[in-house]
């Protein structure tokens, strides 16, 4: 029997690299990722981005300070 060569050219099909399907395949999982991260940040910043401080406390950038309680 002969040994089967093995041309590159021929496991390739000779087509490039975005002609084959798995290349798509294994990149779609992150750019689903990406996607969804955006989504949640815009999301986030659309809902909850300028809520007001209801129990008193301070805010300096975005830090948010709690109200100073003096007992006496």
């Amino acid at each position: 029997m002969k040994a089967a060569k093995h041309d590159p050219d021929q496991l390739s099909e000779g087509r490039p690299w975005w002609r084959h399907r798995w290349p798509w395949l294994l990149l779609l999982g992150p750019a689903v990722v990406v996607v969804g991260c955006a989504v949640t940040i815009f999301l986030a910043f659309q809902a909850y981005g300028s809520q007001e401080i209801h129990d008193g406390g301070t805010r300096h950038g975005l830090v948010v300070t709690a109200p100073t309680q003096n007992t006496r």
